[in-house]
C-alpha cells in the first residue's frame, strides 16, 4: 500500500516556503542520506532489534549506493514529518513507498517509479462482491490510512459504501477475519502473507487485478522523493535504478520478498 503524506494541507504550506530548502545534494558528494518512516513497512521496511534496516527497499538503497559509489546512510523520521524533514536538509532522498500524486510534485520532485502494484479487494470466499459503486452499495470496506489505497477507495466507492480507515494494515486485517467489515481494499503485495496465513484461508481476492493504477485515479507509481533543486541527484538515482533493472539485480532482489514483478510497466 502507497504510503501519503497524511495532511495535505500542509504541503500547500510547504510549498511557499520551498524555496528557503533549495540546498542540493550535489553529485559528487560522499555520502548519501535516505529518509525512511519509523514505523515498520514489512516486507519493503522492517528495523531489527539490532538496529539493522532490512527489507525491500533497503536492499534497493545499498544497491543504488553501490552503483553510484556512493556511502549510505538511513535516517529514520516520523511519517507526517517526512517531506518537511527533506525540505529541512535533514536528509537526501525519501525512499519508503512513497506515491507520487500531483500535490507532492508541487512541493518535491520525484524519480523515476521504481515499483507500481495493483489493488485487490479480499473478502471471505462464500461472498460475492460486484465491484462497482453501486455493487457495493451498504457494504463496508476497510482500507489502511494515509496510503494511496485509502485515497483511491474512498474516492471510487465513498459515495455508496461504508469506508472504514485504519491506523495499519493488521487492524484492518483482524477486523475482516473478525467478520466485523465486508471487504478490504490493500494492494496485491499485501495481501500475500495474509492469504498464505491459517486465518487467511478462508478468504480470497475478488475481481484480483480489476483495479490497476491508473493515472488519473490510482496514483503515478513510487518512486524516491528528492529536494527540486537536486536535478543532478535526480538523474543519478534514475540512471542506477535503470542499470539495476537492466542488470537483472532489481529482479533478484525483488525475488526475495515478492513473488510478482513489481517494476514499472
Amino acid at each position: 500500500m502507497k504510503r501519503t503524506f497524511r495532511n495535505l494541507a500542509l504541503l500547500a504550506s510547504i510549498g511557499v516556503t520551498l524555496c528557503s530548502f533549495a540546498a542540493s545534494a550535489s553529485a559528487g558528494q560522499d555520502t548519501l542520506r535516505f529518509g525512511v518512516a519509523a514505523e515498520p513497512y514489512p516486507p519493503f521496511l522492517v528495523k531489527t532489534p539490532t538496529g539493522q534496516f532490512t527489507g525491500f527497499e533497503p536492499d534497493l538503497i545499498r544497491a543504488i549506493c553501490t552503483e553510484m559509489n556512493a556511502k549510505c546512510e538511513i535516517k529514520e523520521v516520523a511519517w507526517d514529518g517526512i517531506i518537511p524533514a527533506l525540505l529541512d536538509n535533514k536528509f537526501d532522498v525519501i525512499f519508503n513507498s512513497m506515491g507520487v500524486s500531483p500535490e507532492r510534485q508541487k512541493v518535491i520532485a520525484f524519480s523515476r517509479p521504481y515499483y507500481e502494484t495493483t489493488g485487490v479487494f479480499v473478502a471471505p470466499k462464500d461472498v460475492k462482491l460486484t465491484l462497482t459503486p453501486e455493487g457495493l452499495k451498504g457494504k463496508s470496506i476497510g482500507v489502511e490510512g494515509s496510503t494511496t489505497d485509502a485515497e483511491f477507495v474512498q474516492t471510487a466507492y465513498g459515495k455508496t459504501a461504508t469506508i472504514r480507515i485504519y491506523n495499519t494494515q493488521d487492524e484492518c486485517d483482524a477486523d475482516l477475519l473478525a467478520g466485523h467489515i465486508d471487504a478490504a481494499f490493500l494492494d496485491k503485495v499485501g495481501d500475500i502473507d495474509l492469504l498464505k496465513s491459517r486465518e487467511g484461508a478462508t478468504l480470497e481476492e475478488k475481481g484480483a487485478g480489476s483495479v490497476k493504477m491508473d493515472p488519473l485515479k490510482y496514483g503515478l507509481g513510487v518512486a524516491a522523493g528528492l529536494r527540486k533543486g537536486d536535478t543532478a541527484l535526480k538523474a543519478r538515482i534514475d540512471q542506477a535504478l535503470d542499470q539495476l533493472h537492466t542488470s537483472g539485480q532489481y529482479a533478484q532482489i525483488s525475488k526475495k520478498y515478492f513473488a510478482i514483478d513489481l517494476w514499472p510497466h
